[in-house]
């Protein structure tokens, strides 16, 4: 039995008591109020699951209530009740942060689905907070964003490994987020308060590659003016990250495999052994055993770094991570550009899911920093997008009468995730298509209003414009509730 607290909020009696009869024998904790004001003072009191509120009320009006409650208590769900439905009030309330609206009369299933839909929503978004703050105190994830099965898959490792002082290699394409997890298991481990040292294999010229890691004393090389400490001298107690380590020289190789062995190591010119204490961590967005066969990484160096393998998934076969990381870029972007964008708008969002993104989350971001600056309105448009993003859109033929073609890539992809990815695609095309008349989309689809309206709320796609169903349910007035 739900466990949820409901606030009810109607000057008309009878519709008080016959919603607090229907939701307290459906398990839910109710509370009734006859006014706005007596209604403050219980959300002040008290925190509320659900707020259930007539629009129009004496003194203070349900849309007042509505923006006292989101002050007060932000993540409390509104539902507004009306017996005066107008599109422009329904806006209204949407704009001012309602979850819905039902007229009177109305469906008693109907309104059982809205509650069950806003409270599981609610349920949803309570986990997530308690997921993000305890991968933020407990993990400090940082960017890590992502609840699909492969990042949880990424979450957990990250949480069994960090404590370990064991040798780790993060596969994965280039923008894939390999440093932000390498970092998590730094600020895990009891290593936190040491340095974390970030080397770029790929971008440290070769003759300068030994220097930088191990250090020189003066005079080693032409230019070598003073004694310089190397950066696994700097990491000492800490960590290191080694980034592309695919690129790093053979002869370095050497003498890294020995410094991870012996945990020493000579500065270039030196002849004193210098003894460390450091994990490493390595990335690399090349195949090292390709590169092992073709004789240009040393085979005994690869198993001593790949004693634990995390591979990072491409963004393409994660697809349900690129709204809320869209999101997350459109909330940082806003910030630092100092914009006040909403939303990305249904036909912006379709295309994001669509692309492949070759440059990964990486891509993601620089799509989203370019459309927060240069878009002129409010929501994100689908103009405003790079041409090549656009392009990606689904062509009307490609979906008609099947799924579009498919290709599947060598390493294998996330069958629910592509299902649920084309799900989603057909859903936004409806929305666009009725001009986001719900109940005309789900005509479109051939599915019932209230599995449309399921299907929406599951992948938060919900807004645009109910209609009321076809009668199929006893309708309930204000005046004739018992």
């Amino acid at each position: 039995m739900p466990d949820e607290r409901i606030l009810v909020v109607d000057d008309e009696k009878s519709m008080r008591d016959f919603l607090e009869i229907l939701l307290t024998k459906n398990g839910y904790k109710v509370k009734v109020a006859s006014s706005g004001a007596d209604a403050i003072q219980l959300i002040e009191g008290a925190d509320y699951d659900l707020v259930i509120s007539d629009i129009r009320m004496p003194e203070m009006s349900g849309l007042d209530l509505l923006r006292r409650i989101k002050s007060v208590q932000p993540e409390t769900i509104v539902i507004m009740i009306t017996a005066y439905a107008s599109t422009q009030q329904a806006v209204e309330a949407m704009k001012e942060g309602a979850y819905d609206y039902v007229t009177k009369p109305f469906k008693v299933d109907e309104i059982k689905i809205i509650l069950k839909n806003a409270l599981e929503k609610r349920r949803l978004e309570r986990e997530n907070i308690q997921l993000k703050r305890e991968l933020k105190d407990k993990y400090q994830f940082g960017n890590i964003i992502g609840s699909s099965p492969e990042m949880v898959k990424i979450y957990r490792l990250i949480e069994r490994v960090a404590m370990t002082r064991t040798n780790i290699l993060i596969s994965g394409e280039s923008g894939t987020g390999k440093e932000l997890v390498a970092r998590a298991i730094h600020f895990n481990s009891d290593r936190r308060e040491k340095p974390f040292v970030t080397i770029n294999c790929g971008a440290i010229p070769e003759s300068l590659m030994e220097s930088e890691l191990f250090g020189h004393i003066k005079g080693a090389f032409t230019g070598a003016l003073n004694n310089k400490m190397g950066l696994f001298e700097v990491a000492h107690e800490g960590t290191t990250f080694l980034d592309e380590i695919g690129e790093l020289p053979t002869h370095v190789q050497v003498k890294l495999l020995r410094a991870i062995q012996e945990r020493t190591f000579r500065r270039v010119g030196g002849t004193e052994s210098i003894q460390v204490n450091v994990r490493i961590i390595c990335a690399t967005n090349k195949n090292l055993a390709e590169e092992i066969a073709e004789g240009k990484f040393r085979e005994d160096l690869y198993y001593r770094l790949n004693v634990i393998q995390i591979h990072m998934p491409p963004l393409r076969d994660r697809r349900e991570d690129i709204s809320p990381l869209a999101q997350f870029f459109l909330d940082k972007y806003n910030k630092a550009l100092a914009r006040e964008i909403r939303k990305i708008s249904n036909e912006a969002m379709e295309c994001l899911l669509c692309y492949n993104y070759p440059g990964n989350v990486r891509e993601l971001e620089n799509v989203i920093e370019r459309c927060v600056a240069l878009e002129p309105s409010d929501v994100i448009l689908l103009d405003t997008l790079p041409e090549e993003v656009r392009k990606s859109r689904a062509a009307p033929n490609e979906v008609l009468g099947g799924f579009p073609s498919l290709n599947i890539p060598e390493d294998g992809l996330s069958l629910e995730g592509v299902v649920e990815d084309f799900e989603k695609r057909l859903l936004l095309q409806a929305m666009e298509r009725t001009n986001g008349i719900k109940k005309r989309a789900a005509e479109l689809l051939n599915v019932s209003f209230r599995s449309f309206r399921y299907r929406l709320e599951k992948y938060g796609l919900s807004n645009g414009v109910d209609e009321d169903e076809d009668a199929d349910a006893g309708t309930i007035s204000a005046g004739a509730a018992q």
